[in-house]
């Protein structure tokens, strides 16, 4: 239940805050369910949905004098009321005790349709608009945690308030077990304003989007995917693209809300939305966090502007600081920065004084990425053509070692290869793809891997939507996900991706989480004896020990470079290995070794 809450007006002060629960007639903080004072509410059907007959939704916080309190608590009736037009709304409150509906402070409010933009309407409340015009009890919670009360839900918020805990370490700290049913959700948004010179990625500049179109399909896939996983509980959400920032607000909620109705999504998920400085003005961030997000993800690129135009991108420099500076006051701590190095003819110093100014504004997470020059994009043409210089490949190398050494003096722990963290402001989303976790793709072009436990099957599956949007929907439309190709991991192909994607890490693989994986071929078994492992240990590159298998520091550079020899070593072993007669999958069934591709103990 959600708690109850009336505030008493303070001694000498000229108005108190009141905040109730609207409910199918009922008002939770007042208890008047019975009298059924708010049956009369006549709401437009369309524009007020995610106010259904099963759904909570906070009210508007309504002023009343002292003079009428008189210091006691103060209950009202609660009445929507369509406006004029078929997409406003009011609304009307009266106290508990009797009289007539009067308008509450904010007698108008935009329905979803307008939800997000500025209103001249003085009497209007952008964030009462908002918290009534988003689908369910995200919303609730957001709006709940500004006005400081602690909500609970069985399937959102574990059935008790958070205790105050970081959920950033605390997730982190437990190595992720094979077989737990939980993933990571990442949502495809594949349209961009321009396409930058420099991407290859799955995204469209449309001339006409119905955006209500391929809201009800990302929602769509999002339920089918979530039956098929079996999953129980999703840890982080990440929003992709394209340039999700583009997207509404409201269809970032609708997704969540989708997730939250399917499985448990904990109220204090890490959800992540990528965005651009040209799309993320201080109102539209504003307006992503009343939709659920809670970490931002700007892609500033370069502080330098010819470079950025060399780069396709469509803003200046200066407007990427102002997106930075109005980030951070929105999700402190959780705002993370990228910066790109490598492009063609770019400098050691004049790039490290980019990285040490956006140091002295940014927040607790960086993200250093080299150009990659690839082919059918505008950038690698450019350079085919030679009227650009190609990158230099060793001035590149010099970048990202002295970017380095000033990311750990700031305070930075590098974490992954191309992220850098203090103050424990970890990606949880990134981190369950390094720790070989199930994540589920939702959107045109997504990737996931999967067991699909609904359907039956054991085996982790490499699962790819289908590419282009238009094409996506219409399978969604028929099939109820747009899945072009699903192709089974064997049991040697999924320790190939925990071994790459681990040794990513600071922490690399311990000897636990790898025998989640493989519990009758060690870590000792399969690198110990190795001359190639013993060269690189001396070499100062590598280290196996009681802990498990990682790079060094300065190994991390190299890691290319490692991974060939690793790879080479584990195919050899997995060749001479002894197999045990049989084994669980993740499913909990015995099966002969070959069929599936998690296992547990048992011989």
């Amino acid at each position: 239940m959600w708690p109850q809450r009336v505030d008493r007006a303070e001694k000498g002060s000229t108005d108190c805050m009141l905040e109730v629960m609207y409910k199918t007639g009922k008002l939770c903080g007042s208890r008047i369910g019975k009298e059924k004072r708010a049956q009369g509410d006549q709401l437009r059907g369309d524009s007020l949905r995610s106010l259904g007959s099963s759904e909570r939704q906070v009210a508007p916080v309504h002023r009343r004098s002292r003079q009428q309190l008189q210091g006691r608590p103060f209950k009202v009736s609660v009445r929507l009321e369509a406006s004029g037009s078929s997409n406003s709304f009011r609304l009307l409150v009266r106290p508990q005790t009797g009289g007539t509906f009067k308008p509450s402070a904010t007698p108008t409010l935009a329905a979803p349709s307008s939800f997000g933009s500025r209103t001249s309407n003085c009497g209007q409340d952008p964030w009462l608009a908002a918290s009534l015009a988003l689908p369910g009890f995200r919303a609730r919670c957001r709006i709940a945690a500004t006005l400081g009360i602690q909500c609970t839900s069985k399937r959102s918020c574990a059935g008790r308030p958070d205790q105050g805990q970081d959920p950033r370490q605390e997730r982190l700290a437990a190595q992720p077990q094979a077989g737990r049913r939980s993933a990571a959700l990442y949502v495809h948004w594949p349209y961009c304003e321009k396409r930058c010179s420099y991407c290859n990625f799955n995204k469209y500049i449309p001339r006409k989007l119905d955006e209500d179109a391929i809201r009800t399909c990302l929602v769509q896939e999002a339920t089918t995917l979530l039956k098929l996983s079996g999953v129980q509980r999703i840890n982080s959400v990440f929003f992709g693209g394209g340039t999700p920032s583009l997207a509404s607000p409201y269809t970032v909620a609708s997704v969540l809300e989708a997730i939250a109705q399917n499985t448990h999504l904990p109220a204090n998920a890490e959800v992540t939305l990528e965005a651009n400085p040209t799309s993320s003005k201080a109102s539209r961030l504003a307006a992503f966090q009343v939709a659920g997000i809670n970490r931002i993800s700007i892609g500033i690129q370069s502080l330098d502007d010819t470079e950025l135009q060399l780069l396709g991108r469509t803003h200046s420099a200066s407007e990427a600081l102002g997106t930075l500076e109005e980030a951070r006051h929105l999700y402190p701590g959780r705002t993370s920065v990228d910066l790109m190095f490598g492009l063609p003819g770019q400098q050691v110093e004049p790039w490290l004084q980019q990285l040490q100014e956006l140091l002295s504004r940014c927040d607790d997470h960086v993200s250093l990425y080299q150009l990659t020059l690839e082919r059918g994009t505008p950038l690698f043409a450019q350079v085919q053509r030679r009227t650009l210089p190609s990158p230099d490949p060793e001035t590149a190398a010099q970048m990202y070692q002295d970017g380095r050494e000033v990311l750990r003096e700031a305070g930075f722990r590098q974490y992954e290869v191309s992220n850098f963290a203090r103050n424990e402001a970890l990606s949880t989303h990134n981190w369950t793809y390094w720790q070989g976790g199930q994540y589920i793709g939702v959107g045109p072009g997504a990737h996931g891997r999967f067991v699909p436990q609904g359907d039956g099957g054991s085996l982790r599956e490499a699962r790819i939507q289908t590419l282009e949007p238009d094409n996506w929907m219409k399978e969604v439309s028929l099939f109820g996900h747009g899945t072009r190709k699903r192709v089974p991991l064997g049991e040697l192909e999924l320790l190939e991706e925990v071994l790459a994607l681990g040794l990513r890490t600071d922490i690399g693989i311990t000897h636990q989480h790898w025998l989640q994986f493989e519990p009758h071929l060690s870590l000792w078994e399969v690198f110990g004896e190795s001359e190639e492992v013993r060269e690189l240990q001396s070499r100062g590159l590598l280290l196996l020990d009681p802990r498990g298998l990682r790079c060094s520091w300065k190994g991390l550079a190299v890691l290319d470079t490692i991974l060939l020899r690793l790879l080479l070593q584990l195919q050899n072993a997995w060749e001479n290995r002894s197999p045990p007669t049989f084994k669980v999958t993740e499913s909990g069934a015995a099966s002969p070794r070959g069929d599936s591709c998690f296992k547990y103990g048992l011989d």
